[in-house]
């Protein structure tokens, strides 16, 4: 469904993605992993458009859109939604109003309006009750939730795009989020592509595992794979890692990555 072909992109004559290739197809999900400053997030801006590289191709369903016009790009862009580091949602506006947004732009009556809030605050697993809420009284991990939530309603998208979906959380609140993106993924046909610093969620939502060294890509498989490589860089990438590394693994081999996840949280109930 996406696909990367040879891309480079610099700033002011400065490499930040250099010849990066990967695909990802629909329904899978797609980590992005690396250490901070290794071009991660330049790979989302790239797919959304807001960024055009300085060569190569970026494919979504075959069409090239380092080569459309604006007004297609923004077209293209409807197709996906996107779930920003720290949430990002309005601070000024409801849970409701956040998640209603792009649907009141789209022109949608209060009654059509009303009704998705509620379906997608139950899709995400939160209590349509919390519509009515500000977004700063609700715990990290719910206003994450409420972030998704507000991805997904964007004209309901094929495919999700997480920058840095669990930073900030703690350890309970980060594994709810990252078993409500494999839940989306498995449960709705959802292609995903998740950048991430934390090894912890590369093992556990990806299907393959893109692994960037400033801007360079020096690692591309499973999360099984992953887990065996022995390249210098690789090797110390996942020293301070080897027991998440090593459990991640175990559970891959009893369960399989991209199945169930395990017992879901009740509605409503991050801490």
């Amino acid at each position: 469904m996406i696909e990367f072909r040879n891309v480079d992109f610099s700033i002011e004559g400065r490499p930040i993605v250099a010849d990066v290739s990967f695909n990802v197809p629909r329904g899978q999900t797609r980590v992005i992993l690396g250490p901070s400053g290794s071009g991660k997030s330049t790979i989302l801006r790239l797919l959304i458009g807001l960024w055009r590289p300085d060569s190569g191709s970026i494919l979504v369903d075959g069409e090239d859109i380092t080569q459309v016009t604006p007004e297609r790009m923004r077209e293209i862009r409807k197709r996906m939604g996107m779930v920003f580091q720290q949430g990002a949602l309005f601070d000024s506006m409801t849970v409701g109003e956040n998640i209603g947004y792009t649907l009141l732009e789209d022109k949608h009556d209060e009654d059509e309006i009303e009704e998705s809030v509620q379906t997608y605050l139950t899709q995400v697993g939160l209590d349509p009750a919390l519509r009515d809420r500000m977004p700063d009284e609700l715990s990290g991990g719910m206003q994450r939730r409420v972030a998704i939530a507000r991805a997904l309603a964007a004209r309901n998208p094929d495919t999700l795009l997480y920058d840095e979906p669990t930073t900030g959380l703690d350890p309970q609140s980060a594994e709810r989020i990252t078993d409500l993106i494999v839940q989306l993924r498995d449960a709705m046909g959802k292609t995903s592509i998740m950048v991430t610093h934390d090894i912890a969620d590369a093992f556990k939502v990806g299907n393959r595992v893109t692994v960037l060294d400033r801007g360079h890509v020096v690692f591309e498989g499973t999360p099984a794979d992953l887990a065996e490589a022995n390249s210098p860089f690789i090797g110390e990438f996942l020293a301070p890692f080897r027991k998440a590394v090593a459990a991640a693994s175990r559970r891959m081999e009893t369960r399989g990555v991209g199945s169930d996840p395990g017992p879901r949280h009740q509605a409503g109930g991050d801490p």
